[in-house]
């Protein structure tokens, strides 16, 4: 049942947005510290990044925003879609006036990479709707920008030029 008390609801929601950074803060901090030739630092991060979203899953679920897959992707559309539409177009124009080079530079790759995640999202969408799953071997995420592309990396990523070996797979 999910929370109906307007106070709780919105303690909810924030501990749902705090328990979601620290988990991602604790997984960037992870790959620090594996660079640095601390490993087991790292993995006391990556457990602790774990256990935040265990805490993050159940705010959300106490929430009654979880869905069938068909729903969590109509919100993660949705999601996509005003990331690359309205708010990131916003960001990349102030960071340019301001002058903040890295700003600008950081939400350029993320607007250019949110419209790829909304159109493969909508495919994904249209699959499920007909009861079958998303037919693609393998996805490949540029570690620099974010960019995203299905069943083969491109040889240079086209938004910042990073070779296709540094791509992750999924």
């Amino acid at each position: 049942m999910p929370v109906e008390r307007k106070m709780s609801r919105k303690f909810l929601e924030d501990a749902y947005c705090g328990e979601s950074m620290a988990h991602m803060r604790y997984l960037i901090f992870s790959e620090v510290a594996e660079k640095e030739g601390f490993p087991n630092v790292a993995k006391l991060f990556k457990a602790i990044a774990f256990a935040e979203q265990v805490h993050a899953r159940n705010h959300y679920d106490s929430l009654g925003k979880m869905g069938k897959t068909v729903d969590n992707l109509q919100t993660a559309i949705e999601g996509e879609t005003y990331e690359s539409e309205e708010m990131y177009p916003v960001y990349n124009e102030v960071a340019k006036f301001q002058k903040e080079d890295g700003a600008e530079r950081s939400t350029h790759y993320a607007l250019s990479a949110e419209k790829i995640h909304a159109t493969l999202y909508k495919k994904a969408k249209e699959s499920v709707e007909r009861g079958k799953d998303l037919e693609i071997e393998k996805v490949c995420i540029c570690p620099v920008c974010g960019y995203t592309s299905v069943d083969e990396a491109p040889e240079y990523c086209p938004i910042c030029g990073a070779p296709k070996g540094e791509f992750v797979e999924f």
